[in-house]
Order: structure tokens, then C-alpha cells, then sequence
């Protein structure tokens, strides 16, 4: 027994090993990074005393920057300026919450088309553009042989740790640069590794980062960091992954009754408590099905080892030649076309994902709260590239009955039953109470699936299809319903 925990163990490392060979970036990646690094931040610190601005860093961020948790080929590059909040803050005193994000918000624009754009207007640089998720930021593209570099260039105040232990962030980037160092100086050589490996094993199980496949946000850098310093190796985390969900880690080591208390984490399904900011949880945006996936592919791996759980392999299409399948012929799909090429990426998800939840409110219920169409189970992806994005959804019961019994008030409230008379003179007696026979609106989940998105789509998608599963015409729209059928529903039907 104990010797076939040996070989397991031995197994399990030597995979480790021979992922690591294939996954760990070279020394002439690292040195590219760096030059190009060094490069920008003499090109911004240049324009910076040419228009006399004040900043007090400029440096890189990021996997790729002080953290070095990075995968191979991986060139993305984080520069984040920091500026001196003091310089600001007599401006901003007095100021709610809402308006101090919406008055630094424009400061940052400001630098950014008066400083950082005007930076980049060289021929090495590509496409300079102003993005905005919930921060406004800089992106760039860099060419190097047959390679992209994507590179962000992030404003953000330069703050006090004890400041953001006291009071938090003003905005919602002022705690990265002091995750880089805590990763950086928290982390030993073999820690580092272990993350990427990790990472290399949420991207293989599609629940990598915010275009995660599999839920609306998969597992990110910054927590895959956390959960690596949290139980000191990989193979320990992979011994406990399984009570990820049933734990809350907190470096604080606060009980989980007092945590519990707390309002904004009484929702979130995993707790990772932010080393930087108590009151930040990094783990509140991670998807249930993100990590019921992987939680199945680390139980698959620990029980039979194999390099394979490390391989990243495409998406496959659904297989819709078996027009038999009891689960297909319930499954529907809605393909789009994004139009507005500005809207940041996140922004379409987020509107997807709304826009999905009202379908499975309005189509499991009647307004009278009736049951509709049954259990209603969707995912959303997306190819952003393509501008390609797709709603899978399982209905169980697609064909109802055209009419359904209402009820009504009892027969002893005198004034509703008087006015339930009224409107409904087809009445009839049962069990103490009125009821009604009511015509639906619709019995058949494709027509309402059609009137639902003709009346809620964003205007700045174009709809390329609404249809059985059977119909479906794009390889992303075959790729959503794959994920759906079978990542998903095993774990929710």
C-alpha cells in the first residue's frame, strides 16, 4: 500500500517535470519582455518630462513582470504608472464614492490621451487605443517576428499598503502592483512553477480567466497564485481541491462563522481572501462550474496520472449527426455577431449573461408563478476575435400544454372572489379556492425564444441564428453547445 502511494507520487512529479519542460518560457522570452519593458518605460518617462507630469513608478506588472509566473509564449505585458494620490486628493475631498470613481476616471483619461497615447505615436507601435472595462487603460500591439505582443499600460494611485489594509483601493487597480510584490516575494522558484503548472491545468479544463469557456469566469492569475501559497505545493492544493468550496482561506485566519457574517462574501461560492485588502475576496467572480470542472479533472488525475490533463486542446464541435439524441433535441442555440467593435469583450459577456438569466427566469415561470417550460440551464461563449458570441440552452419540457389552471383566492376572501368573478366569468370551485383555465402565451419554447430576443437584444449585436441545436450553422455556436452538454449538465440534470 505505502508502496503504490510512492509510485504515485513519483508518477505525479514526474508528469510535473515534464510539463514544466514544456510550459516554462525561455530565457530569450524572458530577456524579449524585458527589453521591450525597458524600452516603453524610457518612452513615457521622455514624453512625461516633456509635459512635465508627476508620477511616482513605472513598472511591469503582471505574470509576465514582477510575479515571472508566466507561461511560455506568453508576451503579454503589464506596465502600471503609478501617481502620487496626494496630488489629487484636494480636488476630490468631499466627494462620495460614485463621484470620486467618476472624477479620477477622467483624470486618468486625460493622462492617457494627453501623455500616454501621444508616447506610442511610433512606427514599432501598433494600433494604440483607449479601452475601457471598469478602468480606463491603454492597449498596444508589438510586433516581433511572427510574434504579437499585447501590451496594457495601467494608471493607478500609488498607495500605502496600510491605506488599503485601512480604507481599500480608490480604484480598482490600486491593489495590483502590491499583489505583484506579494506574489513576488512570497513565492519561492518551486512555488512559481507549481503555478504555472496550475495555470496550465485551468486552461486545459477551459476555466482559465475571464473568457473562461466554462462559466462566466474561470479561475485567474492572482488566485491560482493564492491557492499555490495557501497550501505550500501543487500536489497538496490537489489533495484538497475538493473542499475548495466547503473552506473559506483567509490569511487573516478569521473563523468562518465571522466571515460569514460578512454581506458581500454571504454569495460567493468560494472564498479567497486577498492577502492586500481583508475585505476583498478573490475568488467572489470564480464560477460554480468553473470549479465543479476542474474539481472532476483533478479527481480524474489523482486517481489515474497523465500528462494529457495538461495538454490544451481545442474546443471541439458538437457531433449533431444523431438527430436521436434525447438531450440534444432539447437544447437550443442563439448565435450573434457583435456589430460595435469598441465594446470591450467583458462588457458583451456581462450583457449575455443578463440577457440569459431573464430568459431562464421568464421561461421557467409564468407572471403567475406557474411552472413554464420547466428547468432552464444555459452557458455563454464567445470568440471575441471572430466577434462571434453564442447562447446554448437546455429546456426540458420545450412542448407544453396551450392552457394551464390558475388559481384563484379562497372563497371566503368576499372582495377579491367579487372582483376574480368579474375578470374571469369561466371560474370554477375547487378545494376551498376559485381557479381559471388560462390560455399561454406561447407553448412551444422556440417561439418564445424567438419574441423573448427580438424584444431584449442589445442593439449592438446582430442575431445570425435562433435555433434547435440540430440547426445550428456557426463552429463557435457547435463549440457552445459541446460545453453545455457536456461539461455542464452532468453536474445540474
Amino acid at each position: 500500500m505505502v508502496g503504490d502511494v510512492i509510485n504515485s507520487m513519483s508518477s505525479i512529479n514526474e508528469i510535473f517535470n515534464e510539463i514544466l519542460k514544456e510550459i516554462t518560457p525561455t530565457q530569450k522570452e524572458v530577456a524579449i519582455i524585458k527589453n521591450l519593458t525597458k524600452k516603453l518605460q524610457e518612452i513615457l518617462e521622455r514624453k512625461a518630462k516633456e509635459l512635465k507630469i508627476k508620477y511616482t513608478k513605472i513598472e511591469p506588472q503582471g505574470s509576465t513582470g514582477i510575479k515571472q509566473t508566466q507561461l511560455k509564449n506568453d508576451f503579454d505585458i503589464d506596465l502600471f504608472i503609478g501617481l502620487n494620490y496626494n496630488q489629487f486628493k484636494p480636488k476630490y475631498k468631499g466627494l462620495s464614492k460614485s463621484k470620486l470613481k467618476k472624477y479620477s476616471k477622467k483624470d486618468f483619461l486625460t493622462l492617457c490621451n494627453n501623455w500616454i497615447l501621444p508616447s506610442l505615436a511610433l512606427n514599432e507601435f501598433n494600433n494604440p487605443r483607449l479601452l475601457y472595462a471598469e478602468h480606463p487603460y491603454v492597449t498596444v500591439d508589438y510586433f516581433l517576428d511572427d510574434k504579437k505582443i499585447k501590451i496594457d499600460i495601467v494608471l493607478y494611485f500609488d498607495l500605502d499598503l496600510e491605506f488599503i489594509k485601512k480604507n481599500g483601493p480608490i480604484t480598482a487597480v490600486d491593489r495590483s502592483p502590491w499583489h505583484g510584490s506579494f506574489v513576488k516575494d512570497e513565492l519561492n522558484p518551486d512555488q512559481k512553477n507549481d503555478v504555472r503548472l496550475l495555470k496550465q491545468f485551468f486552461k486545459s479544463c477551459y476555466c482559465y480567466g475571464d473568457k473562461s469557456a466554462v462559466g462566466k469566469v474561470g479561475f485567474i492569475g492572482y488566485s491560482a497564485e493564492l491557492l499555490i501559497h495557501y497550501f505550500k505545493n501543487l500536489t497538496n492544493l490537489f489533495k484538497n481541491f475538493n473542499e475548495l468550496n466547503k473552506k473559506p482561506l483567509d490569511l487573516y485566519n478569521r473563523a468562518e462563522e465571522e466571515l460569514s457574517k460578512i454581506v458581500h462574501f454571504q454569495n460567493d461560492y468560494l472564498i479567497i481572501i486577498d492577502p492586500i485588502d481583508k475585505n476583498r475576496n478573490v475568488a467572489s467572480a470564480i464560477s460554480e462550474r468553473a470549479y465543479k470542472y476542474c474539481n472532476q479533472k483533478v479527481s480524474e488525475f489523482l486517481k489515474k496520472p497523465s500528462p494529457e490533463f495538461f495538454k490544451i486542446k481545442p474546443i471541439p464541435e458538437i457531433n449533431l449527426s444523431n438527430k436521436e439524441d434525447p438531450l440534444l433535441s432539447k437544447i437550443y442555440i442563439i448565435e450573434l455577431q457583435n456589430t460595435d467593435f469598441k465594446i470591450h469583450y467583458t462588457i458583451n459577456r456581462d450583457k449575455l449573461y443578463s440577457l440569459a438569466e431573464s430568459i431562464k427566469a421568464t421561461g421557467e415561470k409564468e407572471f403567475s408563478h406557474i411552472d413554464r417550460f420547466g428547468k432552464i440551464i444555459f452557458e455563454v461563449y464567445f470568440e471575441d476575435e471572430k466577434n462571434q458570441y453564442n447562447i446554448a440552452i437546455f429546456c426540458e419540457k420545450p412542448n407544453i400544454s396551450k392552457t394551464y389552471i390558475r388559481k384563484g383566492p379562497p372563497i371566503t376572501e368576499e372582495t377579491h372572489v367579487i372582483n376574480f368573478k368579474k375578470k374571469n366569468p369561466d371560474y370554477f370551485e375547487k378545494e376551498g379556492y376559485l381557479w381559471i383555465e388560462t390560455i399561454r402565451e406561447f407553448s412551444k419554447f422556440s417561439d418564445f425564444l424567438n419574441e423573448f430576443i427580438k424584444n431584449k437584444i442589445s442593439d449592438n449585436f446582430s442575431v445570425v441564428n435562433i435555433s434547435t441545436a440540430f440547426h445550428t450553422i456557426k463552429s463557435s455556436g457547435k463549440k457552445a453547445i459541446n460545453i453545455l452538454k457536456n461539461i455542464i449538465l452532468p453536474f445540474y440534470i
